[in-house]
């Protein structure tokens, strides 16, 4: 009897209010997302993806069924062998929960320091409620990986 306000239960006005305070932080979570997925989408307009220098005629024989370049000599840390280097740089916007990037990969010429090309992704993670499911992502723009950089940069040899 303690329990009744006005010959009320309360634990309907409990459930509501909870259900209106989740929902409030739910959109609360899902503009920020939003509002950050649209800052993506315009620095991707501004400078993404992926732009090419010069190009590197490759022999065929060191192309893989796939047709990405696989150098002799080449290691994890060297994959395009003793002439041409790697370079990636990651740029933290914001970090934590969401956290946007900027991912900046080039392959560079070592004799000369020349850059052949570079890519230019950005990307959201989370920003979702939490849950034990993998965050939510959003990146762009579309074909500015590795592989699409490489791919671009070292072209097969027509012998």
């Amino acid at each position: 009897m303690a329990l009744l306000i006005r010959g009320r239960c309360p634990t309907k006005s409990i459930a509501v209010g909870i259900a209106v305070a989740g929902l409030v932080v739910l959109e609360g979570c899902t503009r920020e997302r939003d509002e950050l997925d649209q800052e993506v989408k315009q620095l991707c307009a501004v400078d993404g993806g992926v732009k090419v220098y010069e190009t590197v005629s490759v022999p065929a024989d060191y192309f893989d069924e796939y047709g990405v370049a696989r150098f002799p000599g080449a290691t994890p840390l060297q994959p395009y062998g003793q002439d041409y280097r790697r370079n990636w740089e990651i740029k933290y916007y914001r970090k934590g929960d969401p956290e946007m990037v900027r991912s900046h990969l080039s392959i560079v010429r070592l004799k000369d320091g020349k850059v052949l090309g570079e890519a230019i992704r950005y990307s959201r993670v989370g920003g979702d409620i939490p849950s034990w499911l993998h965050p939510s992502h959003f990146s762009c723009p579309a074909g500015a990986g590795s592989s699409d950089l490489e791919r671009q940069v070292f072209i097969r040899r027509k012998d």
